[in-house]
């Protein structure tokens, strides 16, 4: 059943994210940050970790998910560093996913081939 929540609730939030796209005038990029914003701000109020709980992946990985987890690096680093935290802690809890996502376009980068827009 994991598998079948992950993917609805995955696919529910891809889905408001194509209803944004077809129905309003936002850009992509506004979008995809709106959806950070919404993951920090779910996570800020105590309603996204009982979804993370009960959707598994399917609420980690969506962009709402990230906002989530700089969110709560940011409550553990206040906790653990104080005032400091709040500058450092979303950032070392996002590395190694920012790291990742640099590594794997250097790579593509270097082994793809650029095509023009024609």
């Amino acid at each position: 059943m994991q598998y079948i929540y992950a993917f609805l609730v995955g696919g529910a939030i891809c889905l408001i994210g194509q209803l944004l796209i077809d129905k309003t005038k936002l850009t992509p990029a506004k979008i995809l940050t709106g959806f950070v914003i919404a993951g920090v701000a779910l996570s800020v109020l105590g309603l996204y970790q009982p979804l993370a709980d009960f959707a598994g992946e399917g609420a980690a990985v969506p962009l709402s998910g990230f906002g989530n987890l700089m969110a709560e690096g940011m409550k553990d680093a206040l906790r653990e560093d104080g005032a400091l935290g709040i500058l450092t802690g979303a950032l070392k809890s996002a590395a190694a996913g920012i790291g990742a996502a640099i590594i794997f376009s250097l790579l593509g980068g270097l082994l793809g081939k650029a095509k023009g827009k024609d």
